[in-house]
């Protein structure tokens, strides 16, 4: 019965955001209208700790309600339906796009060829940080997520799971507009598409070396407490690359194209949407047992994000009508604020209201594309701080970017006992994430 509710809330949504083509209006809200938000984002990290079970089978009834309940006081409250159409639209874009990855990457098999040493661990990571930028942090982690985890079969942890949501699910997309959603939002706002990889690959460089190398001391300290049995069997497994559902490759070309497309609309989403049925009816079913591919990863995701997306509204909107208020006037203020709010809001919308302040802090609009230009020529380290920071602190919470609950599923449906919500944050986030941010900071801000 719940998933029927839940199926016919996610149709609602598709019906609205296909009937709105407007703008949204801004309308001040009350700051009491946040606590929904406050209360799922509890709810997501206490849940499974408090009682797994309980959560697992109730936590679509939790962020739905939650998620109605905000939506009902932007209809009936403040009257301002066009922001809930205009959430809908955006909910809608935003589940198509990794929807579609998810489904065509599961079409495509890889049987890596190597074995799990820490060594070329780190090499299949580094790879996985660039592929983010071509084929999007989303399309990265679809397609490497399974072969990493098999790979690694023998002597799984994880913290090889972790570090994998923060180089390849995150960090790793930080240099092209296809690589995260906010930086794409920075290319349709006038921002070159080459400008950001020209000005921060070396600070993306700097933060994913040092992960790797984190990393590195990490797995060798591990390996190196393996059994003898284990590490002969790691030594010794080396099997042959393979590849399968190479077919579907033409479809995942055909979704990153279809990112570029604005009008008409919906045309983005429709060809998104074929790219996927066509590569799940197409597909061998060999393939997808290979793969262990199911739709439980993205349904969870899809489930949670409707609470998110709706519960966010207030806190996105209240954000929008004091971030001039908010004293930020310098790049460390904006690197900062963006970060923090971009680990457990929506880094997209996120990124577009700070680089809007910061803009505005300077007299420019965002919505001119002369003044873009000037900016970028005068202020270029306010686009740099806001647009790494919208990106590295994705890593930091499961919510804070799109492929980090599907790459945690997938994980677990693999037997992988995967840290909580709050235990990802105290033994890996404050631990390793913050102090490379802090370091990162004092060197380049």
């Amino acid at each position: 019965m719940l998933n029927r509710i839940v199926s016919i809330i996610g149709a609602l949504l598709v019906f609205c955001s296909l009937t709105f083509a407007g703008e949204p209006e801004l309308i001040p809200v009350d700051p009491v209208m946040i606590a929904p938000f406050i209360v799922l984002l509890a709810a997501i990290a206490l849940g499974p700790f408090v009682n797994k079970e309980w959560w697992e089978h109730n936590y679509p009834a939790v962020a739905v309600s939650l998620g109605l309940l905000t939506v009902g006081y932007y209809i009936f409250i403040i009257h301002n339906t066009p922001r809930v159409l205009t959430t809908a639209h955006e909910y809608f874009s935003f589940i198509v796009l990794i929807g579609s990855l998810y489904v065509v990457s599961g079409g495509i098999y890889f049987q890596l060829r190597g074995k799990s040493t820490p060594m070329n661990n780190v090499i299949l990571l580094g790879i996985g940080a660039v592929t983010a930028n071509i084929v999007g942090t989303t399309g990265a982690s679809m397609l490497l997520i399974r072969p990493y985890i098999k790979v690694n079969r023998y002597r799984i942890k994880p913290f090889h799971i972790v570090f994998f949501i923060f180089l390849v699910s995150n960090i790793g997309g930080a240099i092209t507009p296809i690589g995260d959603p906010p930086l794409f939002l920075g290319y349709l706002k006038g921002i070159p598409f080459f400008w950001i990889a020209q000005y921060v690959w070396w600070e993306w460089l700097f933060v994913v070396v040092l992960l790797l190398l984190i990393f590195f001391i990490i797995d060798e300290r591990d390996y190196k407490k393996q059994s003898e049995r284990v590490q002969e069997r790691v030594e010794k497994e080396g099997e042959e690359a393979r590849i399968g559902g190479i077919g579907n490759v033409g479809f995942l070309m055909t979704i990153l194209i279809a990112v570029f497309i604005e009008n008409p609309m919906f045309l983005r989403e429709i060809l998104m949407i074929t790219a996927a049925v066509l590569s799940y009816k197409t597909t061998q079913k060999s393939v997808h047992e290979k793969n262990e591919f199911n739709f439980h990863p993205i349904k969870e995701v899809a489930i949670l994000f409707i609470g998110i997306f709706a519960t966010m509204m207030p806190a996105l909107d209240w954000l929008t009508l004091n971030a001039a208020k908010l004293g930020l006037t310098s790049t460390s203020h904006y690197f900062w604020a963006t970060g923090t709010l971009s680990a457990v809001l929506d880094n997209a919308p996120t990124y577009l209201n700070f680089l809007t302040a910061a803009m505005g802090l300077h007299g420019f609009s965002i919505d001119n594309s002369a003044h873009m230009h000037e900016f970028l020529a005068q202020h270029w380290d306010y686009v740099q701080a806001v647009s790494l920071a919208a990106v590295f602190f994705g890593a930091c919470t499961y919510i804070g970017n799109g492929p980090n609950f599907m790459v945690k599923s997938i994980a677990e449906q693999s037997g992988i006992e995967m840290p909580s919500f709050m235990q990802y944050i105290i033994r890996y986030t404050l631990v390793f994430l913050v102090p490379i941010y802090f370091i990162f900071w004092l060197v380049f801000f």
